[in-house]
């Protein structure tokens, strides 16, 4: 009797393995809240899943938490957008290459009536008159790609004090976004959460167009020398593929009210 109970288990193991645990595992990805909170992932995370029967888990945080992360060995792939801190990451030997995905750009929102006067297309003249008014200002404050950028266009104008309405919500995109909504402050924004974020108030668009505000994002393999344990293969395909025709036309056809949010450059040295 235990005899057949013990072939019966046996057998039941031997099913599951080839039913479910031989199945691809979930890939991991340390990204940021622009790629989550401007819908992408929503859109683009299914067809990798059709297309190769993997499926993803994604920890949305600011890009510097992201690659601490990655650091850490506790994601199998990293998308994010500071190519600064991606290249130190790589140079420290947490990833073999950098690939380019796509690209969108940065938006300095605020109130519609502008009481600083700072709609334009010079990121830096803005954030000079910005901080001369003492207007207020919600920055991220939480090293990711936007507040990278961020603080390289405050370090551009030359600019210590960056007056008395300057205030870091340490927060995620859509948080500071809500934050500057509701107190009608200015913030710096990526375009594709911009155009997502639902509770604009008063805010619009007053600074774009300056070449500066280009926003590129990159993915890599966590590296598995260094962390035996990443699922390298299935990275791999992730990367192949949204690097791929498939990916990348997946990535231009995400479009909000007609409006298409991240541009795929697969393949350029950006």
């Amino acid at each position: 009797m235990m005899s057949m109970r013990r072939l019966f288990c046996a057998a039941l193991l031997s099913c599951a393995v080839s039913a479910g645990w031989a199945q691809s595992p979930t890939l991991l990805m340390a990204s940021t809240t622009s790629t989550e909170q401007s819908g992408l992932f929503g859109h683009l995370l299914p067809a990798f899943t059709k297309a190769t029967g993997i499926t993803v888990r994604v920890v949305a945080v600011g890009t510097g938490q992201a690659i601490d992360m990655a650091k850490r060995g506790d994601a199998d792939v990293l998308f994010v957008h500071d190519r600064a801190a991606e290249e130190k990451y790589i140079a420290e030997g947490y990833a073999p290459r950098r690939y380019p995905v796509m690209y969108n750009d940065f938006v300095l929102v605020g109130p519609r009536s502008d009481p600083a006067h700072l709609k334009g297309s010079d990121i830096v003249a803005a954030l000079t008159k910005l901080a001369a008014a003492n207007a207020p200002f919600v920055s991220r404050g939480d090293k990711s790609g936007t507040d990278a950028a961020e603080k390289r266009f405050w370090t551009q104008a030359g600019l210590a004090n960056r007056g008395s309405g300057y205030q870091e919500c340490g927060c995620g995109m859509g948080a500071a976004l809500n934050i500057a909504s509701s107190s009608n402050a200015y913030v710096l924004a990526d375009r594709g959460t911009w155009l997502s974020f639902k509770n604009r108030g008063d805010l619009a668009i007053l600074v774009e167009g300056d070449k500066r505000l280009f926003n590129q994002y990159g993915v890599m393999l966590v590296s598995p020398q260094k962390f035996p344990h990443v699922h390298a293969a299935q990275a791999q395909k992730f990367i192949a593929w949204v690097t791929g025709p498939d990916g990348q036309a997946t990535i231009a056809s995400y479009r909000i009210n007609g409006e298409q949010l991240f541009f795929p450059n697969a393949g350029t040295a950006s």
